[in-house]
């Protein structure tokens, strides 16, 4: 997923990942580095609306339950804000039916349930870039 077929030049597709458990968040990060994602990963909800607030990712995996600001929280901002087209996937260990369709009310893309497959994880974010793209 580093540069478009034809062109060795582009930039690598940027991903931002906001966990606080940091055992999920280096794992989610280093599948996605290894498919050749530039990832930043950082740990709480306040992080992840100033990383993206300061550079916008072209897709975000928030997990839901952090302390500061909520995946639900961040997302909320991020559809109210100029980039609000970006793709966000959320990680939760919610999975009730409530839980999931709060997640997609406010704007979410794809919801993740904790326990998840790492591999699962990685071929939801490829298709939802390339149905952005």
């Amino acid at each position: 997923m580093s540069a478009p077929a034809g062109d060795p030049d582009a930039s690598p597709v940027r991903v931002l990942v906001a966990d606080d458990d940091a055992d999920i968040r280096d794992l989610v990060e280093f599948k996605l580095t290894q498919a050749g994602y530039a990832v930043e990963a950082v740990p709480d909800g306040v992080s992840a609306w100033e990383a993206f607030s300061a550079n916008p990712p072209q897709l975000a995996v928030l997990d839901v339950m952090m302390p500061g600001l909520s995946g639900i929280d961040v997302l909320r901002k991020i559809r109210e804000s100029a980039f609000a087209g970006v793709p966000v996937l959320l990680l939760s260990a919610k999975s009730r039916d409530s839980d999931v369709d709060t997640g997609f009310a406010v704007g979410a893309d794809d919801y993740v349930i904790k326990p998840f497959s790492p591999r699962e994880l990685l071929h939801r974010v490829n298709g939802m870039l390339a149905r952005a793209r």
